[in-house]
């Protein structure tokens, strides 16, 4: 399964929790560092955690939060009951793509958490898939994620698959886990990945094949000073693989100011499109994490134009197609998302008349 919380670290109720390099010097804040953003455990509920005797490290449990701890420590945190995060059925509306008894398609619109976390308890995806599916969503594990196999960041938009069954949930898990699932996004970033581009050729990571497809390989881990961000990186982390092509660009050759990419995954790590373009210097519009602070001038895609790419609000990314085989019928199933309106809106003032 592709998700953040590795499938290695989870069993049953158990998180597996390696304290990684560099570690604050005490346990309940190196478990704030290291613990995986999704399990949504607050500092306030660690400490509970570690003081009734439910994180252990060598079987043995640790209730002391002060306690010292160093770099390649294990330790297991249970949390079947301690995430269980009594959501509740709200009516949101969803674009619903596809539906039968075992799954559902959603084209999830920008804003929209896809799972409860600390400052996103309701509103979210799996809120709104209680109200519309009822009690047919299966549950994974003990913790109460009703089917959801794959996420896309709150500002992104675009398609995802959810299990409505166990059996289908198994089945859609195993496919993400294989890397066969067919993920495709657009994206529009600042500049023009090309082959002829002496200093993307130069950096540690990125290479071309066959066709212009630009291809990067890295590590990913959570940034050591902030952990909402993720960070490339050489000897730990995860394994992530990004391939991109240019489907159209803006500005004059040989330097174009913007370009629309399609984007697909190898691996799926938490921000991976977002990190990897950035590394590749060519950041997401619109990313205030990653993106970096470039500036688009008047003269070179009007007025209209530069404004827009200058002001848009969020990371310009869109899962545009989702492939997968039907985990019980064995059915090939394929979708596509069209282009949302702010990203549409956007070309349409790269492509209109300078001024």
């Amino acid at each position: 399964m592709t998700r953040s919380l590795d499938d290695e670290d989870t069993d049953d109720g158990i998180l597996r929790v390696v304290i990684g390099e560099d570690p604050p010097d005490r346990l309940d804040k190196a478990l704030v560092a290291f613990v995986p953003e999704e399990a949504a455990l607050s500092r306030s509920r660690l400490m509970k955690m570690i003081a009734g005797g439910e994180v252990t490290r060598e079987g043995v449990a640790i209730t002391d939060s002060k306690t010292k701890v160093t770099e390649g420590e294990t330790y297991m945190l249970t949390i079947d009951h301690v995430v269980e995060l009594d959501t509740q059925p709200e009516n949101i509306p969803l674009e619903v793509i596809w539906e039968d008894a075992d799954l559902i398609v959603i084209n999830k619109p920008v804003g929209m958490v896809v799972h409860p976390a600390p400052g996103s308890w309701s509103g979210t995806l799996v809120n709104a898939l209680l109200y519309h599916c009822g009690d047919t969503l299966s549950g994974v594990g003990g913790a109460r994620r009703p089917g959801i196999v794959h996420r896309i960041d709150k500002d992104t938009s675009g398609l995802l698959v959810v299990a409505k069954s166990d059996k289908a949930h198994q089945g859609l898990a195993a496919q993400f886990e294989a890397h066969t699932v067919n993920r495709h996004y657009l994206a529009l970033v600042h500049g023009m990945p090309s082959a002829a581009d002496p200093r993307l050729r130069g950096t540690k990571g990125v290479s071309f094949e066959t066709g212009g497809i630009l291809r990067i390989a890295t590590h990913l881990a959570r940034h050591k000073t902030d952990r909402q961000r993720q960070a490339v990186v050489w000897n730990e982390g995860r394994h992530a693989i990004t391939r991109a092509r240019v489907v159209g660009y803006w500005g004059a050759e040989p330097a174009p100011v913007v370009s629309l990419v399609e984007c697909w995954l190898e691996t799926g790590r938490t921000h991976q499109i977002r990190v990897h373009m950035a590394h590749a210097g060519h950041g997401l519009v619109g990313d205030q994490t990653y993106g970096g602070k470039r500036r688009l001038a008047a003269k070179v895609v009007g007025a209209a134009a530069a404004e827009a790419v200058n002001g848009f609000p969020r990371q310009a990314l869109h899962a545009a197609t989702l492939g997968f085989i039907h985990p019980v019928t064995g059915e090939e199933l394929q979708f596509e998302a069209p282009m949302p309106e702010d990203m549409q809106h956007l070309i349409d003032l790269l492509d209109g008349p300078q001024s």
